[in-house]
């Protein structure tokens, strides 16, 4: 997904605290898709995938050490053959759980262009940040990434397009 300017590095704050797995439902939604991925990284397993990155490339030692406490990362990417295969009332069941009082939407942009939307939502605990869920669409793909485990928050957009999470172009001069 490429939302040119969004501004997640300058809006979001740093933060640390142990986060929550999601409990989304994909059923309905994925047997609906002509294709569907799912990516989820817990525990060994994200150690072992940051094992390929290298210590010497600044970019990559940046993502393992932002990945390496992270308890899960947790994507879900769905592709229909025609827009209008999922539905507003399908996005709403993923946006539901985020209603509640510990969890408030930060970032949210939407392109009529492109049909493109990104939305990003921290869960707010007693020690900071301690959630994080992103809900990216478009016209023909929905995509849902849920990150578990303490982060910083300002360093989000190293992860994109790593572990699946979509990449977002981020203006960091705002």
């Amino acid at each position: 997904m490429k939302t040119a300017g969004l501004p997640i590095v300058c809006l979001l704050l740093a933060g640390a605290a142990p986060a929550q797995q999601l409990k989304w439902n994909f059923d309905k939604l994925a047997a609906r898709a002509s294709d569907s991925v799912d990516v989820s990284l817990e525990g060994p397993l994200l150690r072992l995938g940051t094992s390929f990155l290298s210590d010497t490339d600044k970019d990559q030692a940046k993502i393992k050490k932002l990945v390496g406490g992270l308890k899960g990362i947790y994507v879900r990417t769905f592709e229909f053959k025609k827009p209008g295969e999922y539905s507003a009332a399908d996005l709403e069941t993923f946006r539901a759980p985020l209603h509640g009082p510990e969890w408030q939407r930060i970032v949210g942009v939407h392109s009529n262009e492109d049909g493109e939307t990104v939305e990003v939502y921290i869960r707010s605990e007693a020690k900071g940040i301690g959630g994080l869920a992103i809900i990216a669409t478009e016209p023909k793909q929905l995509t849902l990434v849920n990150i578990v485990g303490p982060i910083d928050l300002d360093s989000l957009s190293e992860l994109g397009g790593h572990f699946g999470i979509p990449e977002v172009e981020v203006d960091k001069k705002k």
